[in-house]
């Protein structure tokens, strides 16, 4: 389950170095920074909705910055998605028990800094053209495809879904308390990043998926 984040087409801004005493002794405490407050702005915002001034008044630092580090707004959004997919290589690998990889997706989702929602504001920006974020979000999709038929021909799930439909299912249903908080205090009485339902949310979507498709991730006995 993945997020390629590719930025929209946007207006390229021209590098141009800060002067030396705008610069922090610390350059990668600083894009963390950045990074922490780009992926706060661009899930409350989209995008397009997203402004770098706001971004920099987020972390703190000169707004100078953020195109000296990363070349401005979409090199920034570009690097949010590279920063997810080097959290989910490590947190989350291919070899996770299936049941405890729906767990760790949504409490991916509600982690402020990993920017659950923006697959949202990406989803109802669509356009339907490619792009090379296309191009690697679609590579990778199709890899975590193949993987669900990895464990079909193992045994550890049901071979009579299609492992499309059950990867998009579990994508959807392992945002919904990011994307829905709204439903999630209707339902609930409690935010959607509330650390008590997050466990409990994510415990009860595994189980529902391990009873409709088998495995280890089912009910216990």
């Amino acid at each position: 389950m993945t997020s390629e984040k590719s930025a929209p087409n946007a207006r390229r801004s021209t590098r141009r170095a800060p002067a030396a005493h705008e610069r922090q002794r610390d350059p990668e405490r600083t894009k963390a920074l950045i990074l922490d407050a780009a992926t706060e702005e661009f899930s409350a915002k989209g995008f397009a909705g997203a402004r770098v001034s706001a971004i920099a008044a987020r972390a703190g630092v000169n707004q100078q910055l953020i195109t000296y580090y990363f070349g401005g707004k979409e090199g920034l959004y570009r690097e949010i998605g590279r920063r997810w997919r080097a959290y989910e290589a490590e947190a989350i690998p291919d070899d996770t028990d299936h049941a405890e990889m729906i767990k760790r997706y949504v409490r991916a989702s509600v982690d402020p800094r990993l920017g659950g929602r923006l697959l949202a504001w990406e989803g109802l920006a669509d356009t339907g053209e490619s792009d090379e974020g296309a191009t690697e979000r679609n590579a990778r999709l199709q890899h975590e495809v193949e993987l669900i038929r990895e464990r079909q021909r193992a045994g550890e799930l049901d071979d009579r879904f299609d492992p499309a439909a059950l990867l998009l299912i579990e994508m959807s249903a392992s945002n919904a308390l990011a994307v829905y908080p709204q439903l999630a205090r209707g339902l609930f009485g409690a935010d959607g990043s509330s650390p008590e339902l997050v466990e409990h949310y994510a415990d009860q979507l595994a189980q529902l998926i391990g009873c409709l498709v088998g495995g280890s991730s089912g009910h216990p006995d």
